[in-house]
C-alpha cells in the first residue's frame, strides 16, 4: 500500500489534518461551536465552488469564504442578534450559491464530488506542501495564543477585563476555525468536515480531565479514524470519507456508552 506515492501523500495529509482537527476541535467543542463548524463547512462549499467558477483553486475560495463568514458571525455574536439563526440563514444561502456556481462554471462531476466528499487519494505534492504551510500557521498561532484561547473556550466569563482583547482573541479563534475547516476539507470534503473537527474532541471529553489530555485524546481519535479509514478505502476502493465518518461516530457512541456505564 505504501509503495504508491498517492497513498504516502494521503497518509501524510491525513495525519496533518487529524492533528489540526484534534487540536482546534478541543476548543470548538469547549466553546460549543459545533453548529458554527457545520455551517462554515457549507459556506466553504460555496467558496470552493465560486473559486472553481472564476478559475481559482477550490481551497483558496474556501479559505476566503470561511474566513470572511467566521469574522462576520463573530461580529454578530456580541450583539442581541441570535447568531445561530443568522448562521442558519447564511449557510442555507451558501448551499444555494454553491450549487449555482457549480452550474455556472460547468464544473465536472469529479471536481464537485471532491469538494463535497474530499479527494485525499488525489492529493499531489504541491497540495501537500500547501497543507503543511496552512497547518503550521494554525498550530503556531494557537501556540502563541494558547492561554487566551483556553480561557476563551473554558472560562470566558472570568478572564477578560479588556473588551478589545476579548474581541481580538475571539476573531483569531474564528479565523483559525475557518483555516482548519479548509484544511480538513481536503480529507473528508465540505459536507463531512464537522466529523473530524468535532466528533474526536466530543468523544475525548468523556475520558480526559485536563485540556492537554483532551487535546491529546482528540488527536488520537482523529488519527485512528483517518488511518483506518484510509486503509479500508484502499482495500475496498470505496470513499475514504465514508469510513472516517463511520469510525468517528462509532467512537463517539462507545464513549457515551462507556461514560453512562461508569456514571
Amino acid at each position: 500500500m505504501f509503495s504508491y506515492d498517492f497513498m504516502q501523500n494521503a497518509f501524510i495529509a491525513g495525519t496533518i489534518v487529524s492533528i489540526v482537527a484534534g487540536v482546534i476541535g478541543t476548543f470548538v467543542v469547549a466553546r460549543n461551536y459545533a453548529f458554527l463548524t457545520h455551517s462554515l463547512s457549507e459556506i466553504g462549499f460555496a467558496g470552493a465552488a465560486f473559486g472553481l467558477w472564476i478559475g481559482w483553486p477550490a481551497l483558496l475560495g474556501m479559505m476566503i469564504a470561511t474566513s470572511v463568514a467566521s469574522v462576520a458571525i463573530g461580529a454578530l455574536e456580541s450583539t442581541y442578534t441570535k447568531h445561530d439563526n443568522v448562521t442558519s440563514a447564511v449557510s442555507a444561502l451558501a448551499i444555494g450559491l454553491g450549487i449555482l456556481f457549480l452550474a455556472l462554471g460547468h464544473t465536472s462531476s469529479n471536481a464537485a464530488t471532491g469538494i463535497l466528499f474530499g479527494s485525499v487519494l488525489g492529493i499531489s505534492h504541491r497540495d501537500l506542501y500547501l497543507l503543511i504551510i496552512l497547518a503550521l500557521i494554525v498550530l503556531v498561532t494557537l501556540l502563541f495564543n494558547y492561554r487566551s484561547l483556553r480561557q476563551l473556550a473554558f472560562d470566558e466569563a472570568g478572564i477578560f477585563l479588556q473588551t478589545w482583547k476579548q474581541k481580538s482573541v475571539r476573531y483569531t479563534f474564528l479565523i483559525m476555525i475557518a483555516l482548519s475547516i479548509s484544511i480538513s476539507s481536503q480529507l473528508v470534503g465540505s459536507l463531512l468536515i464537522f466529523v473530524l473537527v468535532t466528533l474526536p474532541a466530543a468523544s475525548a471529553k468523556y475520558y480526559a480531565k485536563t485540556t492537554f489530555q483532551l487535546m491529546g485524546m482528540a488527536i488520537v481519535f482523529a488519527l485512528f479514524g483517518t488511518w483506518i479509514g484510509l486503509t479500508i478505502a484502499y482495500l475496498t476502493n470505496l470513499p475514504t470519507s465514508f469510513f472516517i465518518a463511520i469510525i468517528e461516530v462509532i467512537i463517539y457512541l462507545v464513549s457515551i456508552w462507556q461514560f453512562k456505564r461508569n456514571a
